[in-house]
């Protein structure tokens, strides 16, 4: 088993998986990145939460995106964190309601991009230079790492991933795709405007070394959702400290966040439309 998802696996069998008959609130995360940094960085809405919810909070993360979706199904979940796509699948498959996300320092709305990257000298420029090329995506339940960027490629080419790119593989995590490029083990990556500039922001990557080639139209910000058959009550003091938190702590979560704002459904019906466009199979987002 790679490090990375043994280290996760060791997390939920230690401290952040709930009992099946669970007493506190848990809260569930997408690996979107190192299981570690990702519990680290909502660590302080973990307190906070606690605190104005008057009951202990945990943490739950998993070796996929799918298996927070089953945690959630399952009832092992009440709060989680959800990309684009894998809210819109914990919608049918768990009843999960989106309520928040976030909106990063210096914009307004809560929007992101998905992007292609491949290293500055390798000569590729565009989508159309990535055909027979080495290219890693991140996760089949993926937004900007799997559901988008597919869309643009068959958008672009007319073909699939798999049947556009010499080799295709997916490495699990947003900074993985990015460092693959880095590394020269990929040509090419689909990623995100959030990662990547984090990574820039802490020296890992250089604009000088990888080059963002394409970059999607905006995204639907990934949602905060609680379980729809939690209790009315429960929901809207959940909802009403989110939404008020950065009124009372520093805000934390994916990218560098200056408050979240309320989110619908609705919000959400691109990511609909795109899984209808290409005929995905719910199972075939969900591997």
């Amino acid at each position: 088993m790679p490090l990375k998802k043994l280290f996760a696996a060791t997390l939920m069998g230690l401290a952040l998986v709930a009992p099946a008959a669970q007493a506190d609130l848990t809260f569930g995360l997408i690996p979107a990145e190192n299981a570690e940094e990702m519990v680290k960085k909502f660590e302080p809405m973990r307190v906070y939460l606690e605190k104005k919810l008057g009951e202990p909070v945990k943490v739950f993360t998993a070796t996929d995106y799918a298996g927070v979706i089953e945690a959630m199904r399952k009832k092992r979940i009440d709060i989680a964190w959800f990309g684009p796509l894998s809210y819109v699948l914990a919608e049918q498959e768990a009843g999960a309601e989106p309520f928040a996300a976030g909106i990063r320092k210096g914009g307004e709305s809560h929007t992101y991009k998905s992007i292609f990257v491949a290293r500055c000298d390798s000569g590729i420029k565009t989508l159309k230079d990535l055909e027979g090329k080495n290219v890693v995506f991140v996760n089949p339940t993926s937004t900007s790492g799997g559901l988008m960027p597919t869309y643009m490629i068959k958008k672009e080419t007319g073909k699939m991933p798999d049947q556009f790119f010499g080799k295709f593989a997916y490495t699990g995590a947003h900074d993985a795709a990015e460092l693959a490029v880095k590394n020269k083990t990929a040509d090419a990556a689909a990623d995100n405007d959030i990662t990547y500039e984090k990574m820039l922001k802490k020296g890992e990557i250089s604009k000088d070394e990888t080059c963002i080639i394409a970059e999607s139209d905006p995204l639907p910000g990934s949602p905060l959702t609680y379980r729809g058959d939690l209790d009315a009550a429960k929901k809207a003091k959940i909802k009403d400290a989110i939404l008020n938190a950065h009124k009372d702590i520093e805000v934390t979560g994916y990218g560098e966040l200056a408050r979240y704002d309320e989110v619908k459904p609705e919000d959400y019906q691109m990511i609909r439309d795109m899984i209808k466009e290409l005929g995905l199979a719910k199972e075939d987002m969900m591997k």
